[in-house]
Protein backbone atom coordinates (compact mmCIF):
# COMPACT_ATOMS: atom_id res chain seq x y z
CA UNK A 1 0.00 0.00 0.00
CA UNK A 2 1.15 3.49 -1.02
CA UNK A 3 2.32 5.57 1.67
CA UNK A 4 -0.36 8.82 1.70
CA UNK A 5 0.90 12.01 0.83
CA UNK A 6 1.26 15.01 3.10
CA UNK A 7 -1.04 16.89 0.72
CA UNK A 8 -3.62 13.66 1.29
CA UNK A 9 -3.18 13.86 4.77
CA UNK A 10 -4.08 17.14 5.29
CA UNK A 11 -7.21 17.55 3.41
CA UNK A 12 -8.46 13.99 4.88
CA UNK A 13 -7.98 15.33 8.36
CA UNK A 14 -9.79 18.61 7.33
CA UNK A 15 -12.62 16.39 6.18
CA UNK A 16 -12.72 14.18 8.94
CA UNK A 17 -12.91 17.50 11.30
CA UNK A 18 -15.97 18.91 8.52
CA UNK A 19 -17.80 16.24 9.00
CA UNK A 20 -17.99 15.77 11.93
CA UNK A 21 -19.40 18.59 12.98
CA UNK A 22 -21.94 18.49 10.00
CA UNK A 23 -22.99 15.00 11.54
CA UNK A 24 -23.35 16.69 15.09
CA UNK A 25 -25.06 20.06 13.86
CA UNK A 26 -26.15 20.54 10.08
CA UNK A 27 -27.15 17.00 9.02
CA UNK A 28 -28.09 15.78 12.85
CA UNK A 29 -31.84 14.79 11.30
CA UNK A 30 -29.73 12.12 8.94
CA UNK A 31 -28.32 10.44 12.42
CA UNK A 32 -31.46 10.18 14.41
CA UNK A 33 -30.24 10.91 17.44
CA UNK A 34 -27.26 8.38 17.14
CA UNK A 35 -23.65 9.83 17.90
CA UNK A 36 -22.19 8.91 14.55
CA UNK A 37 -18.22 9.77 14.78
CA UNK A 38 -15.94 9.50 12.02
CA UNK A 39 -12.92 7.53 12.40
CA UNK A 40 -10.99 7.90 9.53
CA UNK A 41 -10.89 9.17 6.44
CA UNK A 42 -8.35 8.01 3.00
CA UNK A 43 -8.16 9.93 0.25
CA UNK A 44 -7.30 8.88 -3.19
CA UNK A 45 -3.84 10.31 -4.71
CA UNK A 46 -5.77 13.15 -6.90
CA UNK A 47 -8.20 13.93 -4.06
CA UNK A 48 -11.28 13.08 -6.05
CA UNK A 49 -12.15 10.61 -4.57
CA UNK A 50 -12.47 10.15 0.09
CA UNK A 51 -13.15 6.77 1.88
CA UNK A 52 -14.86 7.66 4.95
CA UNK A 53 -15.38 5.23 8.07
CA UNK A 54 -17.97 5.75 10.72
CA UNK A 55 -18.59 4.73 13.84
CA UNK A 56 -22.31 4.56 15.26
CA UNK A 57 -23.29 4.65 18.87
CA UNK A 58 -25.39 2.64 19.90
CA UNK A 59 -24.17 0.35 18.28
CA UNK A 60 -27.90 -1.62 17.56
CA UNK A 61 -28.75 1.50 15.22
CA UNK A 62 -26.09 0.89 12.70
CA UNK A 63 -27.80 -0.74 9.97
CA UNK A 64 -30.57 2.08 9.47
CA UNK A 65 -27.82 5.02 10.10
CA UNK A 66 -25.83 3.58 7.34
CA UNK A 67 -29.12 3.12 5.35
CA UNK A 68 -29.36 7.05 5.98
CA UNK A 69 -25.89 7.96 5.05
CA UNK A 70 -25.60 6.46 1.97
CA UNK A 71 -29.33 7.43 0.33
CA UNK A 72 -28.20 11.04 1.43
CA UNK A 73 -24.50 10.82 0.64
CA UNK A 74 -25.27 13.48 -2.13
CA UNK A 75 -26.90 15.91 0.39
CA UNK A 76 -23.76 15.07 2.76
CA UNK A 77 -21.20 15.66 -0.26
CA UNK A 78 -23.06 18.95 -0.70
CA UNK A 79 -23.00 20.21 2.24
CA UNK A 80 -19.93 19.78 2.75
CA UNK A 81 -18.63 21.30 -0.51
CA UNK A 82 -19.91 24.57 0.99
CA UNK A 83 -17.79 24.51 3.54
CA UNK A 84 -14.53 23.30 1.43
CA UNK A 85 -15.47 25.18 -1.46
CA UNK A 86 -12.66 28.04 -1.00
CA UNK A 87 -10.33 24.99 -0.51
CA UNK A 88 -10.25 22.70 -2.77
CA UNK A 89 -11.25 22.51 -6.39
CA UNK A 90 -13.36 19.45 -6.71
CA UNK A 91 -15.37 17.94 -3.71
CA UNK A 92 -14.54 14.52 -3.05
CA UNK A 93 -16.78 11.39 -4.23
CA UNK A 94 -17.74 10.26 -0.70
CA UNK A 95 -17.94 6.06 0.17
CA UNK A 96 -19.26 5.70 3.89
CA UNK A 97 -17.99 2.32 5.24
CA UNK A 98 -19.30 1.20 8.85
CA UNK A 99 -15.86 0.79 11.51
CA UNK A 100 -17.20 -1.34 13.74
CA UNK A 101 -14.13 -1.43 15.59
CA UNK A 102 -15.72 -0.33 18.58
CA UNK A 103 -18.89 -2.54 18.41
CA UNK A 104 -15.48 -5.49 18.32
CA UNK A 105 -13.59 -4.39 21.41
CA UNK A 106 -17.11 -3.80 23.58
CA UNK A 107 -18.21 -7.48 22.42
CA UNK A 108 -14.80 -8.76 23.89
CA UNK A 109 -14.88 -6.76 26.88
CA UNK A 110 -18.41 -7.89 27.80
CA UNK A 111 -16.76 -11.37 27.02
CA UNK A 112 -13.71 -10.98 29.61
CA UNK A 113 -16.40 -9.80 31.97
CA UNK A 114 -18.74 -12.77 31.90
Amino acid sequence: MEKESTRQQKVARQIQKDLGELFARELAGLVRGAMVTVSQVRMSPDLEYARVWVSVFPFDKHPEIMASLQSNNWLIRRTLGTRIKGQMRVVPELTIVLDDSFEYIDKIDNLLKE
